[in-house]
């Protein structure tokens, strides 16, 4: 279980742009539903704003390789991974293998024995040990697909396609220490995500967005770094991962090496088929 929480954790005083005046009213109408909420795009007016913020996602995009980070279909990373309670660290760091085949397949191992796996196929996942695969707790696989529903790959792949969602250039930001362009994608479901750029490289360096528990009510904000990028394949891959819940640090992810496009084995995503990695491994 501790790796599990180890993976799952593995995110003033200045005037609100319109787009986060829109976002303080979806967050407003939550909490008061007899308050209408916007769910139509930016008004003629605001075409020019919109156009902006395109801009800015064509030269992310453009910035991350272009057709050769669009035609990526999967994806290994192997490195290590931190959890933090509190902004302390809750262990010396773990082994970790991270496999990932858009749009939905995602296995990462852990331990030096890669005896420890989560494997993720459409909306089900299963932690796999000696004993065999056992469904992942519903509240801990709620979590992993909102994470998925909000990714980086997601957002670029697939929110930008659709005619639905409206684009806001929010202007200049600090992501962390950094100067950025920011911008917001708001969905048909009045689902809210901040991106925020790199002035120079326009690669994408912060990402941030806020949901409700259904259980407590509370807003929560959950805020992901990329850092340290490097050109893996024509892809400029981030090698360094940190996401904050609420402010605070929770995990923080060092990739030793990533490749692209390499054909993962099916079995590798199917709990049942007594996938063994080290005898992989070996093959290779």
């Amino acid at each position: 279980m501790k790796y599990l929480i180890l993976i799952v954790m593995l995110a003033p005083c200045l005037e609100l742009s319109g787009a986060s005046k829109l976002v303080a009213a979806i967050q407003a109408s939550s909490q008061n539903p007899s308050q209408p909420t916007a769910t139509s795009g930016p008004a003629p007016g605001d075409q020019g704003n919109a156009a902006k913020a395109r801009t800015l996602l064509d030269q992310a995009i453009q910035a991350l390789g272009g057709p050769a980070f669009l035609s990526v279909h999967d994806k290994e990373e192997e490195g290590r991974t931190y959890s933090f309670y509190h902004g302390r660290p809750t262990s010396n760091g773990v082994l970790f293998w991270r496999f990932v085949e858009h749009p939905d397949k995602e296995r990462i191992e852990v331990t030096k024995e890669r005896d420890i796996a989560y494997v993720y196929n459409g909306d089900k996942g299963y932690e796999l040990t000696y004993k065999g695969p056992h469904p992942i707790e519903t509240k801990d696989m709620e979590d992993y697909l909102r994470r998925r529903r909000f990714s980086l790959d997601t957002l670029l792949r697939e929110w930008i396609k659709d005619p639905g969602v409206a684009l806001f250039y929010d202007g200049n930001a600090l992501a962390g220490n950094l100067p950025a362009q920011q911008i917001t994608l708001i969905n048909s479901k009045n689902e809210a995500v901040s991106l925020y750029f790199d002035i120079e490289t326009h690669l994408p360096i912060k990402k941030s967005y806020t949901w409700r528990d259904p259980v407590d009510k509370e807003r929560n904000v959950e805020e992901e770094i990329f850092d340290n990028y490097r050109p893996v394949q024509g892809v400029m891959t981030a090698y360094g991962f940190t996401r904050y819940f609420n402010g605070d640090m929770q995990t923080q992810r060092f990739v030793s090496s990533a490749h692209y496009n390499q054909g993962l084995d099916e079995a590798m995503f199917d709990p049942n088929s007594h996938y063994d990695p080290n005898k992989a491994a070996k093959k290779h």
